[in-house]
């Protein structure tokens, strides 16, 4: 599938995740965007954390912050060999379940959907593990059965193997809707570019432009284990 047809066909899908390897088998890729219909959604920038080498979520406007239990966290953050993507703060549980021996998917078995009835927002997390010239990863998502608030369903697919220029990408709503309904099914199946500007750029140009909030982009080197990143705010 065409990231850029899929992402222009859906004016709202919410946060995504996208990992896979780039199509000259050089960098293992990861992306995160989040999007708001809201002005306290919208009222977000990606920021860099250097001690963490990773991001977190700030207001733009501090006047304009309201209840930030939902919209401020770290998205990205990097434990070891392993980065850790997530649409909330799961981040900081599946980073203290690996510390302590657990999974991926064990970590994330304590959490459940976020508690904003009647989304019941998923929660979508990826980990990229690269070391010693070899990559592999995993993503879940832990959501709603049919918009119950005592059903969650956990998920996780691990992907052994990763094709050259091939990836998986995964966000929390099929669409806009009041309210939201939940992505379901695998996740979607798509291209990955070379370069980190490009696939940035195809990223961030084909969100919803009423809609789109801020975009993250990391190329890692699967050899080196170097990374490097890239950020864009709607707001600036």
């Amino acid at each position: 599938m065409s990231l850029e047809s899929s992402l222009r066909a859906n004016s709202y899908p919410g946060r995504g995740i996208i990992v896979g390897e780039s199509a000259n088998g050089k960098y293992a890729v990861c992306a995160y965007f989040i999007m708001g219909r809201s002005v306290n959604s919208r009222n977000r920038i990606f920021v860099e954390v250097p001690e963490d080498n990773g991001i977190e979520t700030r207001p733009y406007d501090e006047k304009k912050l309201g209840d930030p239990s939902l919209i401020i966290y770290h998205p990205v953050r990097v434990d070891g060999h392993t980065t850790i993507v997530t649409n909330g703060d799961q981040t900081d549980t599946i980073r203290n379940g690996l510390d302590k021996g657990f999974t991926f998917e064990q970590s994330l078995r304590s959490r459940t959907f976020e508690p904003d009835a009647p989304n019941y927002t998923p929660r979508i997390s990826a980990v990229l593990n690269v070391h010693g010239g070899k990559f592999d990863y995993q993503m879940s998502i832990i959501r709603s059965e049919d918009g119950s608030e005592d059903r969650p369903i956990h998920c996780t697919y691990s992907y052994g193997k990763p094709k050259a220029g091939e990836g998986h990408f995964i966000h929390t709503y099929k669409h806009d809707g009041d309210p939201l309904p939940s992505f379901t099914g695998e996740p979607e199946f798509v291209k990955i570019s070379d370069d980190i500007d490009d696939f940035a750029l195809i990223i961030w140009d084909s969100l919803n432009r009423d809609n789109r909030v801020s975009l993250f982009v990391r190329y890692i080197d699967i050899e080196t284990g170097i990374a490097e990143s890239r950020i864009i705010n709607a707001n600036k």
